[in-house]
């Protein structure tokens, strides 16, 4: 009695699909009539887009699925397919090596994103939005600041930072208060929730600092 190992049967070139659909695949490469094929083929694909349903939903789910019917046939498939068949050269292609940015912040506890925030908002028209923005920015120095150094930070070193930063282009009044150290302390322990309220709080000691100078 003779015994039917795997490891003497041939390669599952997609072991995923398993024996039996690679040997629909071979079944459908030996007929001769290129429609019966073609049809064969399209049976085939209802198969396996069965056993990958996350396929089936995707935008190119239908020609990821030919793809894998022609990686199962070595490529030897002769089909009337609705995608053009791949070559073995485009399926090796190697991605394209993402660039690292190469860029480092000036003041490391800032970050790259407070220096582009800061470009934004330099490029912005005077106004009260720019105003607002500013404001904001400062808040989130000081933030960052903290979560650098917990101790504590005065209101004048961010005021200071944050008009060096911008080349002089965003400056906030020297008698300007941000939110409380303490404050920002307690929403880094419990998430970005209560940033809408720190901003607020911000906001308006700056506004009622102005009204009381006029």
């Amino acid at each position: 009695m003779e015994f039917d190992y795997n490891t003497q049967r041939p390669r599952l070139i997609i072991p995923e699909y398993g024996r039996h659909v690679h040997r629909m695949v071979e079944h459908c490469m030996e007929a001769e009539d290129r429609d019966e094929r073609t049809r064969l083929a399209k049976a085939i694909i209802q198969v396996i887009g069965r056993l990958n349903p996350q396929l089936r939903n995707s935008e190119d789910g239908d020609h990821t699925l030919w793809d894998h019917l022609h990686i199962m046939s070595d490529f030897k498939l002769d089909v009337d397919a609705p995608f053009p068949k791949p070559t073995p050269e485009e399926l090796d292609t190697k991605p394209e090596r993402v660039p690292y940015p190469n860029e480092s912040p000036r003041f490391g506890h800032y970050g790259l994103l407070v220096e582009r925030l800061i470009e934004k908002c330099a490029a912005l028209e005077a106004g009260p939005e720019k105003e607002a923005f500013t404001l904001d920015l400062a808040n989130l120095m000081k933030r960052q600041f903290l979560a650098w150094n917990r101790d504590s930070v005065q209101d004048k070193v961010i005021l200071k930072d944050l008009k060096e930063l911008s080349k002089g282009r965003l400056t906030l009044p020297d008698d300007t208060e941000l939110a409380q150290t303490g404050e920002l302390l307690r929403q880094q322990q419990s998430g970005p929730k209560n940033d809408v309220v720190a901003r607020k709080r911000g906001r308006s000691r700056s506004r009622s600092k102005r009204k009381k100078r006029h």
